[in-house]
């Protein structure tokens, strides 16, 4: 799949890799803060749901909207940019979230996000230290390293292989990991994604 951009629509495009998008969120300070805090406020609690266990690790960390009501403000902002990069109506779309938190040393393994209905996958850094580990976008023979930046969101085709390469800094890196898909078949992209902003 090849993503486009709108004219209209304030996105820059990566220039080796084709379909790469990304976009600072407006104001991400303190939204970041407060999805910070409201992450680890919850956690170490029952309320919390883990999957895809590789190198160790739980890769994907499930909270509810409840929880971490300031997600709310990125989900929507995903899905007014996933509505334009894919010039579908946003009515059509579902977004669904969880949380990547690498500690220091962690890495996630190559991989993509087109099991189910995805269009359109992508990541929103929360926390973001320096030498945290470069996100690795894969096209053919061309590959990608985009810099982990908090505030920044970077969109992508679901089906492009990705990984993300090893924390080396002394600090926690945390990011919003979205898939985008249509309204078909109910449930499939709930059941791969936990949380569904409508």
């Amino acid at each position: 799949m090849h993503l486009e951009t709108n004219k209209h629509v304030r996105l820059s495009c990566a220039p080796t890799v084709a379909g790469v998008i990304t976009q600072h969120l407006k104001d991400s300070d303190p939204i970041s803060r407060r999805i910070r805090d409201q992450f680890y406020q919850y956690t170490g609690s029952g309320d919390v749901i883990r999957s895809h266990y590789f190198g160790g690790r739980f890769e994907n960390i499930y909270l509810e909207l409840a929880k971490v009501p300031d997600v709310i403000k990125v989900l929507s902002k995903v899905k007014e940019c996933a509505r334009k990069i894919l010039r579908l109506d946003s009515e059509t779309l579902k977004v669904g979230y969880w949380f990547n938190e690498m500690k220091p040393g962690d890495s996630t393994r190559l991989h993509n996000h087109d099991s189910f209905d995805e269009l359109l996958s992508g990541v929103y850094y929360v926390l973001a230290p320096v030498n945290s580990g470069y996100l690795v976008v894969h096209e053919g023979d061309g590959r990608i390293n985009i810099k982990p930046e908090e505030g920044k969101l970077v969109f992508f085709p679901s089906d492009m292989m990705h990984e993300v390469l090893e924390n080396k800094s002394a600090h926690n890196r945390l990011s919003l990991g979205f898939n985008v898909g249509k309204r078909v078949a109910e449930g499939r992209l709930c059941a791969f994604t936990r949380e569904i902003l409508t």
